[in-house]
């Protein structure tokens, strides 16, 4: 009896143990979310990298880390070139944002007065009145030093997280293979071949996506551009710019990107301006949606669209929308490894009275 005790006492340490090991396991992972969250962004975006490093690297003599800092300068490049060309016009364009929406303001709240029923007029009359205090500003007062102390702060972390980022990055690049080697390691040898294989099929498939949003990305603020410009808004290329990178958020991005256009359109005082913009929307979505997304991301990550909409929704649910836009990745990764512990040599049976491939067929 005393031997059986002793044994449910290891049993029950043990299991407080564990329970107790997991639960401060938990308990460091969501403190540490955000690093999470910066590391899988660093993998991700070396995932959709890496076949242009190796593209540079096997049409030049320079290493791949040379070829790496090559591509970085490439892109800082390119983010200067685009910032000397819409700063000075989104400057330009806001600085006289309320003198020139608050006629149009006031216009449309007395036409919320006068709408029927009243409680319809109540409530138009209150949106009017948000967007005011939201768009037009209402004092010239100096921010406190709180409020200085918190932006100093806010662009402090943005820029320390960009670094971090950028520099787990490149040493992931020049790092793989022998980090690949070293975590396979932990696994036992006969499990390595297979990880190795979720490993590998889990970066092509991020990768492509990654590519993928950037090509959508790039022809949907391509087309928006030339068509603000044909249609005559201020600040074509910023208005572009933004629907661009709207276009990254899931589900509500290209909605949230025509805002600001339909916005401009509005301050002209030109009801033909307005529809014409809602109109561009409309056709490049409708291109986008029935073209492009299946043009581009026909063999991307390949997850059913049931699944995209509830990762979507669960990442939003989670963490904003930072969730949602890296969920359909993650959902990727993760249908990977199920994939891979659910493989199996004898394919499932549709149904209960369906036999499987091989297996024999009882007759009455």
């Amino acid at each position: 009896m005393r031997g059986q005790a002793f044994l449910w006492f290891v049993r029950g340490v043990g299991l407080a143990f564990g329970v107790a090991l997991t639960v401060v396991l938990l308990y460091g992972v969501v403190l540490s979310a955000r690093v999470l969250v910066l590391v899988f962004l660093a993998l991700l975006l070396a995932s959709g990298v890496e076949p242009l490093i190796e593209r540079v690297r096997t049409n030049s003599p320079l290493g791949r880390g040379a070829v790496l800092l090559l591509v970085y300068a490439a892109i800082f490049a390119g983010v200067a070139l685009v910032a000397l060309l819409v700063v000075p016009s989104a400057v330009g364009q806001f600085s006289d944002l309320g003198a020139r929406i608050t006629p149009l303001l006031d216009n449309a709240r007395e036409w919320a007065r006068n709408v029927e029923p009243h409680a319809l007029s109540v409530s138009l009359v209150g949106l009017v009145d948000t967007v005011a205090r939201v768009l037009v500003p209402t004092g010239a007062a100096a921010p406190d030093a709180d409020q200085l102390i918190a932006l100093g702060l806010t662009f402090a972390e943005v820029v320390i997280s960009t670094i971090a980022v950028l520099t787990m990055i490149y040493f992931w690049l020049t790092e793989r293979a022998r980090l690949q080697r070293f975590f396979l390691a932990l696994l036992p040898a006969d499990r390595r071949g297979g990880a190795r294989e979720a490993w590998n099929e889990m970066e092509l498939q991020l990768g492509a996506w990654v590519r993928g949003q950037l090509i959508l990305m790039g022809s949907v603020g391509v087309a928006t551009t030339i068509a603000y410009f044909l249609i005559g808004l201020e600040g074509a290329l910023l208005l572009g710019l933004i629907a661009a990178l709207a276009e990254a958020i899931p589900l509500v991005g290209p909605a949230l990107g025509a805002v600001p256009a339909l916005i401009v359109a509005a301050l002209t005082g030109r009801i033909e301006v307005v529809i014409l913009v809602a109109v561009v929307y409309v056709i490049i979505q409708i291109v986008e949606g029935n073209i492009l997304v299946p043009l581009v991301m026909r063999n991307t990550i390949g997850i059913p669209p049931l699944l995209v909409v509830i990762s979507i929704l669960a990442g939003a649910a989670i963490a904003g929308v930072p969730g949602a836009l890296l969920s359909v990745p993650i959902a990727a990764a993760l249908l990977v490894v199920v994939e891979r512990l659910q493989a199996r040599d004898e394919p499932v049976p549709l149904s209960a009275s369906q036999p499987s491939a091989g297996e024999p067929v009882e007759s009455s």
